[in-house]
């Protein structure tokens, strides 16, 4: 049998464990034993659903540094934010089990005397979930547990680059004893997920890069299935000339170099206004230049490895674009030379040209292109230049005119100054090429959900 082996991005790329993958036979057997029990899942309602799933919270809690420690050593992040991720996840778990039952109760949407009308929130049926490995088990919290509580049955799939995560989570799902069928999971690389939402699946829900949703998107179309997409981004920050310029970059450095820039809502392009760009950029090189770079294991550092050669070798292709176009490094531009791995230390980038690859892509890693701009007009139009339309961030203190702008830039989430979308009762998702359908709140539940209405 086939074996997908799992390495280590911050240790030379050693062996870190291995799972078997998944053949056709099984995964249609897979997709084939979620069909058979969805209506059995369907029918239990969703109060008993979540008090099957709940205990989930308890096994989570006693493999916390277990979880942490094999997400570090599979995708490369500090030890310190994979431990941050996981309680992180913990609260997400347990809002979605707290808000999931109000958020399908039956609505009363008509009443005169004679006729009430109430709309019904009804699972879709059997579900291919596919997640990356940038959030590996959140992505996977993320994607199943709201789909089984609406009463989805899923076969899920996890990121190649993430295989032992993917393997915890089957673990924990099989501890649950739900009836056969309800969950399920297949292990391997693209090709894996290709077989399995050409499956008899009634709905796929993916995460992960524009060019896959894109094909999957018309897959779903050729099917006539429902699929909720939520795709890559390129997230503008605008700074105006008002703010606390130290007090801003703190939330800047953060959004962009957390995860070591591997975020789909990370902040991708710095827009700055004239007036104080020269500060930013001196002040954001410091802050760069402060962070330390290194194993992702050691409790002191800031910024681990990429995921792979393969994510380093596509940042280097970027920057090789960048540089060769007239952008000038601040800071970074190349491999640490005391490392070996995936490595690449945090950049910054000005002169930046529209046809760059760094404006015009999404950039996965810690690299930050820097523009100026003098009016408002011309702020927007560079943050709506792009084929994304993920989230933003506005920091001024003028709040009307930030909230004139945010109103002005085409994206799915944006926060003005301090202010953060990043709650488990708050859709995410994102405008053009940054997916399709929400996750996440009200709407994010009812998106996995047939809607029928009963008129009486």
């Amino acid at each position: 049998m086939k074996k997908l082996i799992s390495t280590n991005p911050g240790k030379n790329y050693s062996p870190v464990g291995s799972v078997s993958v998944s053949s056709l036979s099984e995964i249609t057997n897979k997709v084939e034993a979620a069909n058979n029990i969805k209506r059995v899942w369907k029918e239990l309602g969703v109060i008993q659903r979540i008090r099957m799933l709940k205990p989930l919270i308890n096994q989570i809690e006693n493999r916390k540094e277990e979880l942490a420690l094999l997400t570090t050593q599979e995708m490369g992040k500090p030890i310190k934010e994979s431990r941050d991720d996981i309680i992180w996840d913990l609260g997400y778990l347990k809002s979605f089990f707290e808000l999931g039952g109000q958020y399908l109760r039956d609505e009363e949407i008509y009443k005169n005397g004679k006729s009430v009308h109430n709309i019904i929130f009804e699972p879709i049926g059997s579900t291919a979930v596919i997640t990356p490995w940038n959030f590996p088990f959140d992505m996977f919290l993320w994607g199943v547990i709201p789909n089984l509580i609406a009463g989805n049955t899923v076969v899920f799939k996890h990121s190649e680059e993430t295989p032992l995560i993917g393997k915890i989570a089957e673990e924990m799902m099989d501890r649950l004893n739900l009836p056969k069928g309800v969950f399920s999971e297949v292990y391997g690389d693209g090709k894996i997920g290709a077989q399995l939402v050409e499956q008899d699946v009634n709905f796929i829900w993916f995460t992960g890069s524009s060019t896959v949703g894109k094909k999957l998107f018309e897959l779903s179309g050729k099917k006539f299935i429902k699929s909720a997409l939520e795709l890559g981004g390129s997230n503008p920050a605008i700074l105006f000339e008002d703010i606390n310029v130290k007090e801003t970059l703190k939330k800047i450095y953060l959004k962009r170099f957390m995860n070591c820039g591997q975020v789909c809502d990370a902040v991708k392009r710095l827009i700055v206004h004239e007036s104080i760009f020269n500060e930013v950029v001196a002040d954001l090189k410091a802050i760069i230049e402060s962070k330390i770079v290194g194993d992702p294991e050691n409790e002191k550092t800031d910024i681990g490895s990429l995921v792979s050669k393969k994510q380093l070798l596509a940042l280097e292709g970027q920057m090789k674009d960048a540089v060769e176009k007239g952008a000038q490094v601040i800071t970074g531009g190349k491999r640490p030379f005391h490392l070996q791995g995936a490595y690449y230390l945090p950049t910054l980038l000005t002169n930046i040209k529209p046809k760059m690859k760094v404006w015009k892509e999404e950039v996965f890693g810690p690299v930050l292109p820097v523009v100026s701009f003098k009016s408002d007009e011309e702020a927007v139009k560079l943050a709506n230049d792009t084929e994304f339309g993920l989230g933003a961030v506005i920091c001024s203190s003028n709040v009307k005119r930030a909230e004139k702008i945010a109103k002005q830039v085409d994206a799915g989430d944006i926060d003005i100054n301090s202010g953060s979308h990043l709650e488990a009762c708050t859709p995410f998702g994102g405008y053009k090429n940054s997916g399709m359908g929400r996750e996440h709140g009200r709407l994010g539940f009812q998106e996995l959900c047939q809607i029928k209405v009963i008129a009486q």
